[in-house]
């Protein structure tokens, strides 16, 4: 870390910018920065999408919901934001076809009507950024799309397209574009105070997880992009900040593909709560949820909650033919959501800049934001820029640069691409296949579709530095089946051993794994 940061220090050439938290926002914001010629340092007190950006519903949507709310403007611009990330991260993201079913008579009169207009406004709206067409289906085309629906009582349904993506892997991927594009980029690396010279920031404390060892690293501006963990990077700012974070923890579980074996993606919009359920095919297994519930407290690997799970799986068995029981799941797991509370306007230290982020500026110069979503990542970055540059921290240099630069491992525009649908396998690293085919063990399978090769690329390629760092988000196996990843613990342990070297505890790092994985577990 020192000779990455060498000329950094606090005493020497500042940063243009440092970025704390390394989520979508975060790295997003960083990857734009440097594209952008600035000199960035992101660090990430944990891993990359440690947090809330590795727990998503993995969809890239324009939010159907606001549209509803007439929010046409934050529809149009997250269906123009999804269009870019499905061409720019083709091999981590794809179009996915979704089924709203009704129900019962009242389907039959009014409701197939209802969602049928909402569905085709939503797919007009999209126009040139559209992924497939709409269509209302009737109950024997509703049945032959989506294969295990509940037959009784369906009275047809809307088909129609959003996207989905892997999440975890996508946030690998920015920060692998951002140090491609002169970022210096590290995780395990956590900001333990703010510099400032009386009135302004002028950079930050970070301390080396690994070492221990604690460096003060200049910058002209410091961008707090750390999620619902945000407020306690501001009180290091402001000890007297009030919190901004409500938290919300959203719960999934995940199936075998035989309870939803369709290609198309389920939402149930109304619930017997009101809240909307999804049921989406993603790397050969079907992720059921989210449960919105309000916390307290921010833990950084939270548990789903009995009653979630409960909720859900009764949720699921009402709308498919073959309902899911505890004994099912292959995984359990939560987010937590920065739902930001309402802000006091201000016109010294806030910014609204839509219902979905927000971005405040603190009389010091700590900027900070907070919200949002994966979908329109980029675009939140360029507004946190914007607002660097409204506030003087930054001179303003041209937006777009992101607008159409291609990811890590994205292929050649035109070369097909696998959907994340499929189960796990090489084709989620794009043009990276051939290196990885050509590292030691690319043919030795660790689980299905997952090789000794990929692990050797996850740390020499991908900054993994522990087994939960390969097993949880350079692969996916955590999400998609607990048990599985931790019976691989020991064996990704050994090669992390041979790659790292002797500072590597493998015996601890699959014993901290296989723990963790515990809690995917549903006892």
């Amino acid at each position: 870390m020192a000779d990455r940061l060498a000329g950094h220090a606090a005493d020497g050439p500042p940063y243009d910018l440092v970025v704390i938290g390394g989520g979508a926002t975060g790295l997003g914001t960083a990857l734009d920065a440097a594209a952008r010629g600035f000199s960035v340092a992101l660090f990430e007190a944990e891993d990359f999408a440690k947090g809330t950006s590795s727990r998503a519903t993995k969809l890239v949507h324009g939010g159907v919901r606001y549209l509803a709310q007439g929010d046409v403007g934050l529809v149009r611009e997250a269906l123009c934001e999804r269009l870019l990330l499905l061409e720019n991260a083709p091999h981590l993201a794809s179009p996915l076809p979704f089924v709203l079913p009704v129900y019962g008579w009242r389907g039959r009169l009014w409701q197939r009507w209802f969602y049928s207009a909402g569905l085709h406004a939503y797919g007009l709206l999209a126009g040139s950024s559209g992924l497939g067409p709409t269509r209302t289906l009737g109950t024997r085309a509703m049945l032959a799309t989506a294969p295990g629906l509940q037959a009784s009582g369906l009275a047809g349904g809307v088909s129609y397209f959003d996207g989905q993506f892997d999440d975890a892997r996508l946030a690998v991927a920015l920060a692998r574009s951002a140090v491609v594009a002169g970022a210096t980029v590290l995780n395990a690396c956590r900001v333990k105070g703010l510099l400032d010279d009386g009135s302004r920031i002028t950079g930050v404390v970070v301390e080396d997880h690994e070492t221990g060892r604690c460096f003060d690293v200049a910058a002209r501006c410091v961008v707090n992009a750390t999620g619902v963990w945000v407020d306690a990077i501001r009180r290091l700012d402001d000890a007297s900040a009030a919190n901004i974070v409500a938290p919300s923890q959203g719960t999934h579980v995940v199936v075998d593909r035989e309870f939803f074996p369709s290609e198309h993606a389920l939402i149930i919009p109304k619930t017997s709560d009101g809240r909307v359920l999804f049921a989406v095919p993603w790397m050969g297994r079907v992720i059921l949820g989210t449960t919105d519930t309000p916390r307290t407290d921010l833990p950084l690997d939270p548990k789903p909650t009995a009653d979630d799970v409960g909720f859900i799986l009764a949720e699921a068995s009402r709308y498919l033919a073959r309902p899911p029981h505890r004994s099912d799941v292959r995984s359990a797991w939560a987010g937590l959501r920065p739902l930001v509370k309402p802000l006091r306007d201000s016109s010294t230290d806030t910014k609204r800049i839509s219902r979905e982020h927000t971005i405040l500026v603190s009389a010091s110069g700590l900027v900070t934001v907070t919200g949002g979503k994966w979908t329109t990542y980029r675009a939140m970055a360029e507004d946190v820029l914007e607002a660097c540059f409204r506030a003087g921290l930054l001179l303003a240099r041209p937006a777009g640069v992101t607008r159409h630069l291609r990811l890590a491992g994205a292929p050649a525009p035109g070369t097909p691409c696998t959907p994340l649908s499929a189960a796990p396998g090489i084709h989620l690293y794009g043009s990276d296949a051939a290196t990885v085919t050509s590292l030691p063990g690319s043919t030795t399978e660790i689980l299905p579709g997952f090789t000794d090769a990929m692990v050797r690329f996850a740390v020499r390629y991908e900054m993994a530095r522990s087994v939960e760092d390969v097993l949880a988000r350079r692969s996916r196996w955590l999400f998609l089946d607990a048990v599985a990843a931790a019976s691989a613990a020991d064996r990704v342990a050994a090669i992390l051993a041979e790659e790292i070297g002797p500072s590597f505890d493998a015996e601890a790092s699959a014993k901290s794994f296989v723990g963790l994985a515990a809690n995917y577990r549903l006892m």
